[in-house]
């Protein structure tokens, strides 16, 4: 079967490398509009995306996380920490954080959906994104309410998850599927 949206969904990849390159206005304009109108648990829209640019305020997010992560015993952390360089946003030029009210049951799942619609917005455009939990490190340390504040979180908001967004500068085959996922009940 031959379907323009199946075959996007096949084309995404997960990038870890980025050019310099802003977003244009109008791709920016387009992710987000892509973010708002994604569905949510009875249309109640407990979200906020932050978009940065901002790369001093990635790097200081990024530093945060690395610290948090790296009081684990090594076995309990990403092996990406071994490299000291490693950036947890790959140096994107574009780092979208959505936000919610803790205690929603919902609000997570639709953060998540939102994630998705704009990483597939980002793929139709030409563009490469990863999705991003590790972040979350960042707001479990003394330093969680200056970067809730630096990323204008509304009140009461706190992290569920970012995605980097830029043009690629890597390439990358498609994960295999493991085998037993698919269920058919009758």
């Amino acid at each position: 079967m031959t379907n323009e949206t199946l075959a996007l969904i096949s084309s995404r990849r997960s990038h870890r490398a980025y050019t310099a390159a802003p977003l244009t206005q109008e791709q920016q304009d387009a992710i987000l509009r892509a973010a708002v109108e994604a569905p949510s648990a009875v249309n109640r829209q407990l979200w906020h995306f932050s978009v940065v640019t901002n790369q001093a305020l990635l790097d200081e997010i990024n530093a945060a996380t690395r610290e948090n992560v790296m009081k684990r015993a090594p076995e309990q952390r990403s092996p990406r920490f071994a490299d000291s360089q490693f950036h947890v946003f790959y140096h994107a030029p574009t780092v979208i954080f959505l936000s919610a009210q803790p205690g929603s049951v919902y609000a997570p799942i639709d953060c998540g959906i939102a994630v998705e619609n704009i990483a597939l917005a980002a793929e139709s455009l030409g563009l490469g994104s990863v999705i991003l939990g590790m972040p979350r490190e960042a707001f479990q340390t003394e330093r969680a309410d200056a970067l809730r504040r630096a990323l204008q979180f509304p009140e009461g908001y706190d992290f569920v998850i970012a995605i980097a967004v830029g043009v690629p500068a890597d390439t990358k085959d498609a994960h295999p599927v493991g085998e037993g996922k698919i269920s058919f009940v009758d």
